[in-house]
């Protein structure tokens, strides 16, 4: 099993999302995150001076079965892709077991649901 996270425009969303649920991969969570980038500016408006290196993005986390990560990768890298520089970032980390708190069902069984996929 593996967590991904992937730090992406707010933009792009929306499209990610989507290319999620179109690679099959129906449970993650999403959080309004801020970060400090390279770009190290301040932006003058009505005359007024805003540092702008806060960058506000959407943290979508996810955790996959093995089979499922470079799928999952695709699915993100395409749909948040702008060739701009701040598209994101994905990490990829190994995770150690999953424990269904319903079921108590552990490892990859937790992730999904059986009487599904037969």
């Amino acid at each position: 099993m593996k967590k991904i996270e992937a730090i992406i425009r707010k933009t792009k969303f929306e499209d990610v999302k989507e290319a999620l649920l179109e690679a099959d991969i129906e449970w993650f969570s999403y959080y309004d995150v801020r970060g400090i980038g390279k770009s190290r500016q301040a932006r003058i408006y009505r005359g007024v001076m805003y540092d702008t290196s806060s960058i506000e993005r959407i943290l979508v986390s996810i955790v996959v079965r093995d089979k499922n990560v470079e799928k999952t990768v695709n699915a993100i890298q395409k749909a948040a892709w702008t060739g701009e520089i701040g598209d994101g970032r994905i990490f990829i980390v190994p995770i150690e077991d999953a424990i269904r708190i319903r079921t108590a069902e552990r490892g990859d069984i937790a992730l999904f649901n059986a009487e599904q996929e037969k």
